[in-house]
């Protein structure tokens, strides 16, 4: 009886493994809006044409902070060939926690707040971070990854799109 009871929690637990990793294509995000944190607004619609990839992290999250000077890499490496990065801070992190791990790591792509959880929704309900979406410059989410990026597929991913240079 054990034995099936432990081979029944290992396929549950697998099948919730395999949906927080699923691809998700299928999101329409054509819509998104993201309110910076210097109050600028920027939306997908102005970022299609080119990859971008939307990162939602906390600043209570240690593999956020852990995964930050490897995003700093990606975008230093891929901004200047057309890659977007978009930071979003959870619904739950303070404004001004999120402004002041801004300064305190030095982060040069873009940060946005979610106070009213609009982006969180429209990605599927993100409920864990880190949590990444690699969206193809025609606007189809290309790699959704759980847990710290990880950056040679990432870049792999990335190659097509910028002739391999």
């Amino acid at each position: 009886m054990k034995r099936y009871i432990l081979i029944l929690l290992l396929v549950v637990a697998g099948g919730g493994f395999y949906y927080y990793q699923m691809p998700a294509k299928h999101f329409d995000i054509e819509g998104v809006s993201f309110t910076l944190i210097d109050g600028r607004r920027l939306s997908m619609a102005q970022l299609r044409g080119q990859p971008v990839l939307v990162t939602f992290w906390a600043t209570s999250c240690v593999m956020c902070i852990k995964e930050i000077p490897d995003l700093i890499k990606l975008y230093k490496k891929y901004t200047p060939k057309g890659l977007k990065i978009i930071a979003v801070a959870m619904p739950y992190d303070r404004p001004d926690h999120v402004v002041e791990m801004v300064k305190l790591k030095n982060l040069p792509y873009p940060v946005a707040l979610d106070i009213d959880a609009q982006i969180v929704r429209s990605f599927n309900n993100v409920r864990v971070t880190p949590n990444h979406f690699l969206i193809a410059p025609d606007g189809s989410i290309i790699k959704h990854q759980i847990g710290i990026l990880d950056l040679s597929k990432t870049e792999k991913l990335l190659l097509k799109y910028f002739n391999g240079t």
